[in-house]
């Protein structure tokens, strides 16, 4: 299994925790906001980082880690990655996984095992426009409702989180997903920046007073809503 990018240091990606956090390549959305196109559209293998080196280099800085995030892309595409969480754990790390959601039977078996410390699931969209921002018209939208459900369960300590783009994303969206969300659900929102490594144009953020109208609509169903990095 390979690494497509590694962030050596980080105070924000895993909460209450001093990380790094490493991406892999390869996803099975096609997001035209995502920030990350190279990595999902056509990851450069010359770039790659052979699992034996990441893995050295988490025990080298196991003393200084808490934790290591694992993002994407989306990492439970890689065939490997059930192994891969087991050597991190074995080095005494705790392991946040990014995922959009799509692979339920999967999450579930590595929250099961314990191999996953804490989970954030992308929630792309209300149900009703999840083909539009995911950017595939066979959205297998059953999978992440089953991820949302095992998660709101409470198995494992969690969030939910919307990257929130002006053409793609409106008040009546925010209305559906209230009311598909438990109450007490943890549930970020983020506004769109534009990376420059875009896999779709013209793309455009919401005003911070806007985002702010967002979160409290939610809140009205929803008694954890916040924005993030605004």
């Amino acid at each position: 299994m390979k690494i497509f990018g590694l962030q050596k240091l980080t105070l924000l990606d895993y909460p209450g925790k001093v990380a790094c956090t490493a991406f892999t390549g390869g996803c099975n959305f096609c997001c035209p906001f995502c920030h990350n196109a190279s990595l999902v559209v056509n990851p450069d293998v010359s770039y790659a980082m052979e699992e034996a080196e990441l893995l050295a280099f988490l025990r080298k800085r196991e003393p200084v880690l808490d934790g290591i995030c694992i993002s994407g892309g989306e990492p439970l595409l890689q065939p490997n990655i059930e192994l891969l969480i087991a050597r991190i754990k074995d080095i005494g790390l705790s392991v946040k996984l990014d995922t959009n959601g799509s692979f339920p039977a999967l999450l579930r078996r590595l929250i099961e095992h314990k191999l996953v410390d804490y989970v954030a699931m992308d929630i792309k969209n209300s149900k009703e426009n999840y083909f539009k921002t995911s950017g595939t018209d066979k959205v297998p939208l059953k999978n992440m409702e089953e991820s949302a459900e095992l998660l709101m369960s409470h198995v494992v300590p969690y969030e939910f989180r919307t990257t929130v783009v002006r053409e793609l994303h409106t008040a009546a969206d925010f209305v559906a997903i209230g009311k598909w969300l438990s109450k007490d659900s943890p549930y970020f929102l983020q506004n769109f920046v534009n990376s420059g490594d875009l896999i779709g144009e013209n793309f455009s953020a919401y005003q911070k007073s806007e985002m702010e109208i967002f979160v409290q609509i939610l809140r009205k169903t929803m008694n954890f809503v916040e924005l993030r990095g605004i």
